[in-house]
Formats: C-alpha cells, sequence, structure tokens
C-alpha cells in the first residue's frame, strides 16, 4: 500500500472566490483546437451567421420603404378618390420574403454545421485529454481525487460544449448584428442614434457589474461541483469501510458542508445572472420609448427630411440593437463558465508526462551456437537488454537474468523530506526476496522505484548490471509482473481479464497462466468458464478468486522479476493456502520480492529485509534472523506487532 497520502483539491469553505486567470489565452486555445481541424466547416458558420444578419436587416430598412414609398402614397391616391395599384407592393415584399428566406436557410446551415463542428471537437478533445492522462506519471494520481478527474470529463466537458455550440455563435451573431444595425441607424437618423447609444452605455455599465459578480461565481461553481463529486465517488468506493466504522452522520455532515459549499456559490451565479437579463430588458425598454418621443418630434416637425417610415424602421433597429447586447451579456456568463471549464481541462492537457530518457531495449532473442545473443522479432521467452552502440558501432546484448541491485539509494516524495535512506541490497536470479515492517516503513516504496513509478533522489539501482535509468520504462515494466493486494479487474471476460498481462497471448497460453496459478478449477466453474464477462471490479468473485486472476494475469507475462506486495494479506487463512500455491508456482525460477504481512508467506525466502523508518534495520533468512532476537524474531513470537 502507498506510503504517500492522497491530497484531494477543492473548496474549503467559502473564502475568497477564485478568479480565471488569462481567460483570453483560454480563449485563444479553445478557438484554436477547434480551428485546427474544422476552420472550413467555421467560414462556413461565419458566412451563414452574416448572411442571416443581413437578411433581418434588409427585412427592416424594407420598413421605411413600405411606408414611405408605398402605404402612404396608397393612402393618398385612395383618399383623392383614384384606384390603388398593388403590384408594386407585391413585388416588393415578394423581394424582401426572399431575403428572409435566405436568412432562414442560412440559419438552419449554420445550426447544422456547428453542431458537427461542437461534438467533434468534443470527442477529439477527450480522446486526447485520455491519451495524455495514459502519460501522466502516478504521482498525478496519487495527488488528485479520482472524481475530480472525473468531473473534468463530465462537467468541465459539458460547459465547453454549451459554450461552443451555444454562446460563441450567438455572440458572433450578436456582434454582426449590433455593427450593421448600428450603420443603418446611422443612416436613418444621427440624434436619435447619439440618444441610443447613451443608454446602451448605461445598459453596459450595469452589465459589467453584473458579470463581474457571477462569473466570479460561476468559478467557484465549477471548482466546488468537482470537490463534491470526488467526495462521493470516495463514499461509494469506501461504503464498506464507513459502515463498520458508523461514520455514516460524520458523511453526512461533510457532503452538506460540501453541497453548501455548491450551494452558495451556484445560487450567487445564477442570481446575478438571472437578474442579468431583466435588468438590460428594462434599460432597452426605456431607449425605445425615450427614441419614440424624440423621433415622433423629428419626424412630425419633418427635421433632417426625417419620415414616420424612418421612424418605424428605427424603432425596430431600437430593439434589435438591445437585444443582441442584452443578448452577449447573458452568454458572457456562459463563456465564463466555458472558460472555467475548458481551464481545467487545458490544465489536464498541460500535466507533464511522464519523462523517459531511456534507450534500452528489451528484446527477444536467440542463442547461437557460440553463446551470442542474436535479437529475433518471434517469441522466444529468452529476453535480453539491447544497448545502443556507441559511434557507430553494433548494439550490445545482455541477457535478461532478473538481477536487482539498489546501491546506497536515498528517495523521498519530496526533496524536503525522504522516505528512503541508504538502500542497500541486491538480488541475483532466482532469488526470493522479502520486505517486512510496519506500515509506512517503506516496504512498498521500494516496489515502486524498481518500476519507475517514481525516481530515486540519490544512489543507483541496477537491473542485470544496467541502470534502470537508462532502460525504457515501457521496457522495464514488461519485465515486471506484480500483483498487488488491491486486486483490478476490468469489464470483460475472465479470459479476456487474464490476457490483459500479454495481449498477444493465444487461449491455450492464458488457460496454462491459470493452471499456474492455481485459477482454472474455480473458473470453470462459473457460469461460462473463460468467457464469463466480469463487471464491476470482479464484484460476483471472492477476494480470493479475483486475486487468483490477478496471479494468472501476472503468470501470462512469464517476467523474470515479481513483486508481490501483500498479496495475501486480505484473504482467509484457507484461501491463502490455495492463493500461496499459486504464487510459488508463480515464483519458480524468477527473482521475486514479496512485501509481507503474514509472516508465514515468506518463511521459505532466501533473504528478509526488516525496515523501519525508511532504514533496512536487519537482513538475513528466516533460521538466521530468529537467532539474532531482533526485531524479526519480536514479529515472530509476537512480542512486536506489524502495523
Amino acid at each position: 500500500m502507498a506510503e504517500k497520502a492522497r491530497t484531494v483539491p477543492g473548496a474549503r469553505g467559502r473564502g475568497p472566490k477564485p478568479k480565471l486567470e488569462h481567460p483570453m489565452q483560454t480563449l485563444g486555445r479553445v478557438l484554436g483546437f477547434v480551428g485546427k481541424k474544422y476552420w472550413l466547416h467555421l467560414i462556413v458558420v461565419v458566412i451563414a451567421i452574416v448572411v442571416s444578419v443581413l437578411s433581418m436587416v434588409q427585412g427592416t430598412l424594407f420598413t421605411k420603404t413600405l411606408i414611405d414609398s408605398y402605404i402612404l402614397p396608397l393612402v393618398k391616391t385612395v383618399q383623392a378618390g383614384g384606384t390603388a395599384d398593388f403590384s408594386g407592393l407585391i413585388h416588393a415584399i415578394t423581394r424582401v420574403a426572399l431575403f428572409y428566406a435566405c436568412g432562414v436557410l442560412a440559419s438552419l446551415l449554420q445550426a447544422r454545421v456547428m453542431i458537427y463542428v461542437t461534438q467533434g471537437a468534443l470527442r477529439d478533445l477527450r480522446n486526447e485529454m485520455f491519451q495524455h492522462m495514459q502519460t501522466l506519471p502516478i504521482r498525478y494520481f496519487d495527488t488528485h481525487a479520482h472524481g475530480d478527474i472525473m468531473s473534468i470529463y463530465t462537467n468541465d466537458i459539458d460547459t465547453l460544449r454549451q459554450m461552443i455550440s451555444q454562446s460563441m455563435p450567438q455572440l458572433l451573431n450578436c456582434t454582426i448584428t449590433v455593427v450593421s444595425v448600428l450603420v443603418s441607424m446611422i443612416v436613418l437618423s444621427i440624434p436619435l442614434t447619439l440618444l441610443t447609444l447613451a443608454m446602451v452605455a448605461v445598459v453596459l455599465f450595469t452589465t459589467k457589474k453584473f458579470s463581474g459578480l457571477s462569473g466570479r461565481y460561476f468559478v467557484a461553481q465549477q471548482k466546488n461541483l468537482g470537490s463534491l463529486n470526488g467526495f462521493i465517488e470516495e463514499m461509494m468506493e469506501g461504503q464498506k469501510v464507513v459502515k463498520v466504522f458508523c461514520h455514516e452522520e460524520k458523511n453526512v455532515e461533510e457532503f452538506t458542508r460540501r453541497n453548501e459549499a455548491l450551494f452558495q456559490s451556484a445560487q450567487n451565479a445564477n442570481t446575478f445572472a438571472s437578474m442579468l437579463m431583466p435588468v438590460s430588458a428594462q434599460l432597452g425598454n426605456i431607449s425605445y420609448v425615450l427614441c419614440a418621443i424624440l423621433g415622433g418630434i423629428l419626424a412630425l416637425g419633418g427635421v433632417g427630411g426625417f419620415t414616420l417610415g424612418g421612424l418605424a424602421s428605427f424603432l425596430t433597429f431600437n430593439k434589435s440593437f438591445n437585444m443582441p447586447i442584452a443578448q452577449i451579456s447573458m452568454q458572457l456568463n456562459a463563456v465564463i463558465m466555458g472558460l472555467a471549464g475548458a481551464d481545467r481541462v487545458f490544465r489536464l492537457l498541460d500535466e507533464v508526462p511522464e519523462t523517459d530518457e531511456g534507450n534500452v531495449e528489451l528484446v527477444n532473442v536467440k542463442e547461437g551456437a557460440d553463446g551470442t545473443l542474436v535479437e529475433t522479432q518471434e517469441r522466444t521467452n529468452v529476453w535480453a537488454w539491447k544497448r545502443p552502440g556507441q559511434d557507430g558501432q553494433a548494439p550490445t546484448y545482455v541477457r535478461v537474468e532478473g538481477d536487482v541491485t539498489f546501491d546506497d539509494v536515498d528517495f523521498g516524495y519530496t526533496d524536503e523530506k525522504m522516505v528512503l535512506h541508504n538502500i542497500k541490497l541486491y538480488a541475483t536470479p532466482g532469488q526470493k526476496i522479502a520486505f517486512v515492517g510496519s506500515t509506512g516503513a517503506g516496504k512498498t516504496t521500494i516496489t515502486n522505484l524498481i518500476n519507475r513509478f517514481y525516481d530515486i533522489q540519490d544512489g543507483k539501482i541496477r537491473y542485470d548490471g544496467v541502470n534502470i535509468n537508462r532502460i525504457k520504462k515501457a521496457d522495464l515494466r514488461r519485465s515486471l509482473g506484480i500483483v498487488l493486494q488491491d486486486t483490478n479487474l476490468f469489464t470483460g471476460t475472465v479470459m479476456d481479464n487474464i490476457r490483459y498481462g500479454r495481449l498477444d497471448a493465444r487461449d491455450e497460453e492464458c488457460i496454462a497462466a491459470a493452471k499456474l496459478a492455481n485459477a482454472d478449477g474455480f473458473i470453470r466453474m462459473l457460469p461460462d468458464g473463460y468467457d464469463t464477462v466480469l463487471e464491476g471490479d470482479g464484484s460476483g468473485l471472492s477476494q480470493g478468486q479475483r486475486q487468483l486472476i490477478s496471479i494468472a494475469r501476472a503468470a501470462v507475462a512469464d517476467p523474470p522479476v515479481m513483486i508481490l506486495d501483500e498479496a495475501t494479506s486480505s484473504i482467509d487463512t484457507r484461501t491463502e493456502t490455495i492463493v500461496q500455491k499459486g504464487m510459488d508456482n508463480l515464483m519458480h525460477g524468477r527473482t521475486v520480492f514479496v512485501i509481507a504481512h503474514r509472516l508465514s508467506t515468506i518463511q521459505n525466502a532466501d533473504v528478509i529485509m526488516v525496515m523501519d523508518h525508511g532504514r533496512i534495520i536487519e537482513r538475513g533468512n528466516h533460521e538466521h534472523l530468529l537467532e539474532e532476537k531482533g526485531r524479526y524474531y519480536q514479529l515472530y513470537t509476537g512480542a512486536f506487532e506489524l502495523e
């Protein structure tokens, strides 16, 4: 079990509200990501929006022509006793109808293309996120709540979807509308335009105040939501522990506290957001009334040639001008929320991948008649480390034997606090090395260093004489088999879970591995045998059965070195006997590192390392350590207990 405590990020009370850093930079990254693949589609969307807006503007301008050039002349003709001719009016209305039809088609095209762009971009983003997540070091998952990470894939992606599909097209539409309507208003009447702009300034001032307040709380809402999701996941995974220790009320209190923080941020965010639209709308209505009064005076007085038709068109433009500004105000909140989600997404993508500077590879080899090793592509179960040659020389090969050496190793999860001190040990091929000690002594940490989940601060770790820092991490880990105390099975058949150890393994090899692990018997008794589908981490199986499948998974990989991390500590003694037999079969002929909780499982170990506070305080075999009557003797006789 890992000796490092997991920290769970998230809100802790109602302190200062977080602010979104570099919003324009985040927006630029979103646009860059979407435009990288869908730039042509975005051009189509922009053209469609322009056509739609211009169609609306053309229709509104027609109101002036309709009144001044058709309705008023027709009224005068009728009043004079003449006959009204509607042919010109019909042609004009038909022309405008065509403009509106073009606008409708453009809107439909924009909506359809935007759906494709949005869903495609989010699909690509999720793929990139998951691909990048697979490259992150174990340290990242040890220091971030899994529920918080899941929230990025769900809640944050959803807010980003709303921003891309709705808010950004709406903002562009509103911007083009505002510009085109402003030009039209200037053409109709400069005094009325100035009055409209003065009222717009009031609207913008109000919008800025409300948007600033709501935006701050929207960012807090996303963070609080991630914290709540992380807590829920922890409770679901640890429900048995909760009930055993009767911790329900305490958990309810903690959930209530986190939920209250989410409630406060969400309430404040949506309160200010919901107030924004009514306030903006009422200010727009005031602008409309003032323009109607002033415009009526100008039209009736014939000032500057202003007409009733011009007034009708201008009042429509006034509504068309104020409405987009109010919509911009509303959409800005959605954009801020989307940028908050995008920021969390990009933070995940910006996490530094696990570095790998190794150049030594694990390859299959054949042994020639003269004893030389020859690389081959076929699987021979004979492995070698391939060292690249220097200055154009041929590569050299070192047979993989399983010789592991720690030379004065120091390690700490942080440089300020070291966990291991002056670790010196060697494991010759075929040896069984056992680690015992209290929780936090550093047992699991040592095994995490062998497979380079973490890198050491000082000292050397050599594998068959090769510094493990020079070995490619994927090749290093392929040479190691690991059976953990906490067994993880994946959704799929039993055969799939065993084959997880080596994806190219044939069914016969998987069955042979199951027999080696002593798992074949119970697997064949399952409803569909090896084709039985496992779900929910194999919840339908006992702990011992799950562990046997885990051992079979390690066996099919057939690695030269095995790591067994307290693999039998959570099962009963009868099942332990079965599991131990499977592990003994697996360990035969391999170098094995065993982290032991029960001393009965390691009495046959070649070397037993007794650890305390990150140091090896005793070493030797079972008999030797009993003779010394030190810490191991105390553990074995019960004078001192493992914690």
